[in-house]
């Protein structure tokens, strides 16, 4: 009962071999599946960072989690509790279980990914490691 959805991330940022790897996106959607959070994915120079709307869920009950180089985020909204003697006449937002699933790229720092839910929002921030930098090898003459 969970709407799956892989991204792949855009290969412009790492070198031609990754490139040939890269998909498409893939999605999933099991039977029965009823929602899954729409995200922003944006690169800034040291990070990517994953924007999740999850209005109506505590970020506490979000489950971030990494393996095998796959970022999943997982949660349930919450069915709305009628009182007695009301009943709903419209109802539109989607509830239950989610889940969403990343492929993240080589040269992300998997041990640095933070978290933080606010105003709805979920935040994802996934560091670069730092390339390292070409240096210049100065050949000498044999003697």
């Amino acid at each position: 009962m969970y709407a799956s959805r892989y991204f792949v991330w855009p290969a412009s940022a790492f070198r031609p071999a990754f490139d040939q790897r890269l998909s498409a996106v893939q999605e999933s959607s099991p039977a029965g599946s009823s929602w899954a959070p729409a995200v922003d994915i944006r690169e800034e120079s040291d990070r990517f960072v994953i924007l999740a709307d999850i209005p109506g869920i505590d970020p506490a009950n979000i489950e971030v989690s990494m393996e095998k180089n796959v970022l999943s985020l997982s949660g349930q909204r919450e069915a709305a509790t009628l009182e007695d003697g009301s009943r709903l006449t419209r109802a539109e937002r989607s509830h239950g279980p989610f889940q969403r699933r990343f492929v993240l790229p080589e040269g992300v720092d998997a041990e640095g990914i933070t978290a933080n839910g606010k105003h709805g929002v979920l935040e994802v921030s996934i560091p670069k490691k730092a390339l390292a930098a070409p240096r210049r090898i100065e050949v000498g003459a044999a003697h």
